[in-house]
């Protein structure tokens, strides 16, 4: 017996569709799943496109105020995408009107924001998931399960890089992501937030920090109407850029490992160069986004000139059978968010987290918090444990 679960997207950006599209697939790579989205309403604020959203993708309704989804009782799950800023307020009241939430990083400005969200649930006694979605990748798993038997010795150092060209163009539009107030921390959010969860992810808590951080196109154009994306403006009032386009910081793990943690939305020449090296007294495992499937391994007993092998994840490994026969064969970043979407609805159809939680979002945004406060005070800071 399959069940149907009510869903709703409020904001209906990049992140808005991709969610949508999850639901749709969800049922066609997890046919044993007890339970099937099925689209009800679409909420976004700018004129005409959560009604293209509805026509598009089949959602029964479209409204432009969030609020008609707290009240809609047909509705039991949401996915939030909209801007940062929003994701406190939408959050807490999706929770106290008991909807399971699947909402995107970082979960509002700050780790207060993230807590409210997480209490919110809590006490609701509803599910959660968050967008961590470089840690649902095969080879991230494979990676982790190494660590964690030993393959590369005790852990010494690692390095985790989040680069991107996304902002880098000077005429990029001067959106809601570069101002403090709805933007919140800049990279730091939009980055480093999976870097500081890919970093707890494979090596565990973070005890200490310290981080310098830099704007450096400070000026952009105010859009003369609604954007999407990483729009540009041409030709408008110039304005200030009010948070970080990189950070560089220094990590002390619980374990004693060290690490950096490295992110920049500025990068000219660097398209989504995401990636981690982590060095142990055995070994090493190496993960470049850009190539997804793929792990750098390092091990054995010769320490000194010891080989670098590739290897391709295979159906063995996380989730990658329910998407592909053999190893070597690809998946993408739309297919990690598919795994998130059964995570999240596994999670509901059997009370039971899977998956990235608002639990997680908490620690990660308390990792950009001191990530902050080091920036500001030019000293070590040490992250609280939860």
């Amino acid at each position: 017996m399959v069940d149907t679960l009510g869903v709703a997207v409020i904001g209906f950006g990049w992140m808005g569709r991709v969610h949508t599209q999850a639901y749709a697939r969800v049922p066609h790579h997890y046919p044993q799943l007890a339970l099937r989205p099925e689209l009800i309403t679409v909420a976004e604020e700018v004129p005409g496109r959560a009604e293209e959203a509805a026509a598009q993708f089949g959602f029964t309704r479209a409204t432009r105020d969030w609020r008609d989804v707290a009240a809609d009782p047909r509705i039991q799950a949401v996915s939030i995408t909209a801007p940062n800023f929003l994701h406190r307020e939408i959050g807490v009241a999706m929770a106290e009107a008991g909807k399971h939430i699947w909402i995107e990083k970082p979960v509002g400005l700050t780790a207060d924001d993230a807590r409210a969200v997480s209490e919110a649930v809590e006490k609701a006694g509803v599910r959660s998931a968050v967008g961590f979605n470089y840690r649902n990748a095969p080879a991230v798993e494979a990676a982790r399960a190494l660590i964690a038997a030993g393959d590369i010795g005790t852990v010494t150092h690692a390095r985790i890089r989040l680069f991107s060209d996304y902002a880098a163009h000077p005429e990029s539009a001067l959106t809601w992501r570069y101002e403090r107030e709805r933007g919140g921390s800049g990279v730091l959010g939009d980055l480093a937030s999976h870097g500081a969860d890919l970093a707890r992810f494979l090596l565990g808590d973070i005890a200490s920090l310290t981080a310098d951080t830099a704007i450096f196109l400070p000026e952009r154009a105010r859009p003369a109407g609604a954007t999407a994306g990483h729009a540009r403006a041409t030709g408008g009032e110039l304005g200030p850029v009010e948070n970080e386009d990189y950070v560089n910081c220094l990590l002390r793990f619980a374990s004693g490992a060290r690490g950096v943690l490295e992110a920049c939305r500025v990068s000219v020449g660097e398209q989504n160069n995401y990636g981690f090296e982590v060095h142990g007294t055995k070994g090493a495992v190496f993960w470049d986004f850009r190539r997804m499937n793929e792990l750098g391994v390092s091990r054995g007993t010769a320490y000194q000139d010891q080989p670098v092998s590739t290897v391709y994840v295979g159906p063995g490994d996380g989730e990658f059978g329910a998407f592909q026969p053999g190893a070597a064969n690809a998946m993408g970043y739309d297919d990690l968010k598919v795994v998130e979407a059964h995570r999240f609805l596994r999670s509901v159809a059997e009370d039971t987290a899977y998956g990235a939680t608002l639990a997680d979002a908490v620690r990660s945004a308390a990792v950009l918090d001191a990530m902050v406060r080091s920036a500001e005070s030019g000293a070590w800071v040490n992250v609280p444990s939860l």
